[in-house]
């Protein structure tokens, strides 16, 4: 059987086309998406432990900022909830400055909670957010809790 010349030639780019084709296509899926490379920007912030003290309630937390700049000051008023799902005390809490990408540990000795009456905190309000646009902390904010009373923001 005999292959005239443009047909070899076509036959040859088509097999050279698939298999850059297939090439791309590998790299292609090999290459993670932008939103799965890089994390969400946030503020995350958990509630670590809770540990009775003299005055109260010894309160630890972490916090990581992953949001685009460091926060000079940011505070957050935090509500205490008791077993009858009632606030029992809102209070701000200064978390001083958080440095963007480092994790830092926050603690509070709270006067007059006891750490078994609470129930869950909530975060209500960032009162104080240095550094950033209005309303990038509170947007930001991610809760945890390793304890096990609920932590949310």
């Amino acid at each position: 059987m005999m292959v005239t010349r443009p047909v070899r030639r076509f036959a040859t780019l088509l097999a050279a086309g698939s298999l850059v084709l297939t090439g791309a296509m590998q790299a292609y899926a090999q290459e993670p998406t932008a939103a799965a490379a890089a994390p969400k920007a946030a503020l995350d912030v958990e509630l670590n432990g809770l540990a009775p003290s003299q005055k109260g309630c010894m309160m630890t937390f972490v916090a990581l900022n992953t949001l685009p700049e460091d926060i000079a000051k940011v505070s957050f008023e935090l509500a205490f909830f008791n077993d009858k799902n009632a606030v029992d005390k809102i209070t701000v809490l200064d978390f001083r400055n958080l440095p963007q990408g480092k994790k830092r540990v926050r603690q509070f000795d709270m006067p007059n909670v006891k750490c078994e009456a609470v129930t869950r905190v909530l975060i209500n309000d960032t009162p104080v957010c240095d550094g950033l646009e209005k309303g990038a902390c509170m947007k930001g904010l991610v809760t945890r809790s390793q304890v096990s009373i609920p932590f949310e923001g």
